[in-house]
């Protein structure tokens, strides 16, 4: 109640009052939350009545909304010079359509990233995509830049990157996107991008590894290695070893490592149960473009699952994610027979902006534990550190 009487909300409803160490706050976009400090956890709807409200109206004369550098909003009243993190709209909250559903139900096979991102505030945050010129890259990319981040596109094709770039600028011209070169088939590569990505001297919040290769006849990179097990996994695992030093410093941070439910599919061990090392860069004779794919995969949760381990008690979480069933993209181009493949399966799947077949690229980070199909949800939310858990 205190905080209540500084802000000069202390005529309250007994009704609404909060239990012991409980906290009402606001999202950017009016929406009311409850913190409870003691077991650390939000919710939407309040611990004693149940309903879910708003904030109402305009803020007050004098009043000016702003957020700090950890995302939280704040609010300064510059008639009296001082600031709460308590809204002062909190004395005429409205109460919540009772139909909405939960914060799980609302997200569904046509949510979109820009849904999920709807009033989050990532000024301040710097984000790297892989693979972000096309596909749910691309619109991950997108979406964090069109909510303020600092977005950087990792990209083999510079050209093609460009093109991202300025599909987004046109969307926003403010947005903060620029594109890299990073070709996840030369180690060498991978190490010039983690020096050059250093050289900037900024903090590196949130890093989506999302580019993949799919369906590709057998070839050897200039490193010797099977090109897809390299391409979908190992520059990965590089890339994260070079910029582990920067995660860490920016902690809170995250690795979200896109995986795919094919996984389940295949083995990597021989028949005594030990690590096949032949199997994840095969010879020629003994390469299967699918069984590649699947083993890249299988290497990517469990390299997320160690890396979690490994990092969390420094700050940096690490999820794997199944963007969704067949999630229609580029991904099919090697091979006319996979795009007519994708093409006869294209009514069953996901699309990358939302479309009724299927919802956003991206957005549920915990799937590899979950074994959840769902997309670019929670790398948004969890990152923002403004919204309920």
């Amino acid at each position: 109640m205190a905080a209540l009487r500084y802000a000069g909300l202390d005529d309250t409803d007994s009704e609404d009052e909060l239990p012991p160490g409980w906290e009402e706050r606001t999202t950017k976009d009016g929406w009311v939350y409850y913190a409870n400090h003691t077991e650390e956890k939000t919710q939407w709807e309040h611990p004693k009545t149940g309903k879910r409200k708003r904030v109402a109206g305009d803020l007050p004369y004098g009043w000016e909304q702003e957020t700090d550098e950890n995302g939280q909003v704040f609010f300064v009243d510059h008639i009296n010079k001082r600031t709460t993190y308590l809204d002062p709209r909190l004395a005429f909250t409205v109460d919540d359509n009772p139909t909405k559903p939960t914060t799980r139900q609302r997200y569904d096979s046509s949510t979109t990233a820009m849904d999920i991102l709807q009033g989050r505030d990532f000024t301040g945050k710097v984000v790297v995509v892989t693979g972000a010129n096309s596909g749910i890259g691309f619109e991950t990319a997108k979406s964090f830049a069109l909510h303020g981040a600092h977005v950087i596109l990792a990209c083999r094709n510079m050209a093609r990157a460009s093109e991202a770039v300025s599909r987004i600028l046109e969307e926003w011209h403010k947005a903060k996107v620029e594109a890299m070169t990073l070709d996840l088939a030369l180690l060498r590569s991978v190490q010039h991008f983690a020096e050059a990505f250093k050289a900037k001297n900024v903090p590196l919040h949130v890093l989506v590894c999302s580019a993949a290769a799919f369906g590709i006849p057998w070839s050897l990179t200039k490193d010797g290695l099977e090109t897809t097990f390299q391409v979908n996994h190992l520059g990965h695992f590089y890339l994260v070893q070079l910029l582990q030093d920067v995660l860490c410093r920016s902690a809170p941070a995250r690795v979200v490592v896109v995986s795919s439910e094919s996984h389940r599919f295949t083995d990597i061990n021989d028949t005594s149960g030990n690590l096949d090392f032949s199997r994840l860069s095969p010879s020629q004779n003994d390469y299967w473009a699918m069984l590649a794919y699947n083993r890249s995969k299988l290497c990517n949760i469990l390299f997320s699952s160690e890396l979690h381990r490994r990092l969390s008690p420094r700050g940096v979480t690490s999820n794997a994610v199944h963007p969704g069933n067949m999630m229609y993209s580029s991904l099919h181009r090697s091979w006319w027979v996979w795009t007519l493949l994708f093409t006869l399966a294209r009514p069953f799947t996901k699309s990358m902006r939302g479309e009724p077949v299927c919802p956003s690229a991206f957005v549920q980070v915990f799937a590899a534990r979950k074994s959840a199909a769902h997309g670019v949800k929670d790398i948004c939310s969890q990152a923002s550190n403004c919204a309920p858990n």
